[in-house]
């Protein structure tokens, strides 16, 4: 164990010295969190949370999700070295805490919040039952199934197409430069959350995605949610069929161990899913969970 320690450190101070003062200095101060231009003048803020989009407009800043509140001030004083503009809008794509606790310190730099009805009602009532209200800032605008708001030259419209990873997920698009936030409708190769108690429907989630298809052309970007390798939280069509087909398989494995006698104890048990060898980290219960209940839920 010593000696593991020993050749470990060693490799470390070897590759600090092979450095200059000013980069092992930045090797210990970096910044935890990472801005990504994407297309035109919309970018992504990563750090601990779902994904956040941005955009930079000559009109004012749009965000998209704010992760939780430390990382929300991270990106506030990132987006202010890069404009001068005001803050135009705050959009959520859904309603869970990593994804909108951040809310809270745009309240008197926004004008508004953005968000499905469902999505304001699944806030509204997690904040009451964990007693934090005060600590949340809710949307003031919502929509049902569709919502457009023009910022400078950029046009941005919101697409509810049922429920799915809840009842209140929207897909925010910014048109002119084709980049659509997908919030947690997309856990790229991850295992999933998959949110039964704000009413998400996997079969539904299936054909939800079907429907971001044949919205979106082959030229979007797409914005995730999560994604096991955090280098990937963009993507094309692809990875929307894929996480299709993450969906339907899980639903498939599970309806087969339960035709085939398996208690939930033992369907939980699973450590995989057949023809899923792609999704990995920790998680694989909830979507085995979530999918069970489902398929047993009495209609």
């Amino acid at each position: 164990m010593l000696r593991r320690n020993f050749i470990r450190n060693t490799v470390l101070t070897t590759g600090l010295l092979s450095l200059s003062s000013k980069e092992v200095l930045a090797h210990f101060y970096a910044d935890p969190w990472k801005i990504k231009m994407l297309r035109n003048d919309i970018g992504i803020f990563t750090e601990r949370g779902g994904t956040i989009g941005f955009m930079l407009s000559k009109k004012g800043i749009v965000v998209v999700d704010t992760e939780f509140p430390e990382q929300a001030q991270h990106l506030i004083s990132e987006l202010k070295k890069k404009s001068v503009k005001p803050f135009k809008l705050l959009i959520n794509t859904h309603h869970h805490g990593d994804h909108t606790a951040g809310n809270i310190e745009f309240k008197d730099l926004v004008p508004h919040v953005v968000g499905h009805v469902n999505c304001l009602a699944n806030h509204k009532r997690v904040a009451e039952q964990q007693k934090t209200v005060d600590k949340q800032l809710f949307a003031d605008i919502t929509f049902a199934d569709t919502w457009k708001r023009k910022v400078g030259s950029e046009r941005i419209k919101a697409h509810y197409f049922g429920a799915a990873h809840t009842n209140g997920d929207a897909i925010i698009h910014f048109q002119h430069a084709n980049v659509a936030h997908m919030g947690d409708l997309i856990f790229n190769r991850r295992y999933a959350f998959i949110d039964r108690s704000a009413g998400a429907n996997i079969k539904n989630w299936i054909e939800v995605l079907e429907k971001t298809l044949n919205t979106f052309d082959h030229e979007t970007i797409f914005i995730f949610g999560h994604a096991f390798d955090p280098e990937k939280v963009t993507g094309n069509k692809d990875d929307i069929k894929a996480m299709q087909n993450y969906l339907a398989k899980l639903l498939q494995f599970v309806a087969g161990e339960i035709k085939s006698g398996k208690s939930k104890e033992e369907i939980l048990k699973a450590k995989s899913i057949p023809g899923l060898n792609e999704w990995q980290g920790d998680g694989i219960e909830r979507g085995l969970t979530a999918a069970y209940e489902e398929l047993t839920a009495t209609k």
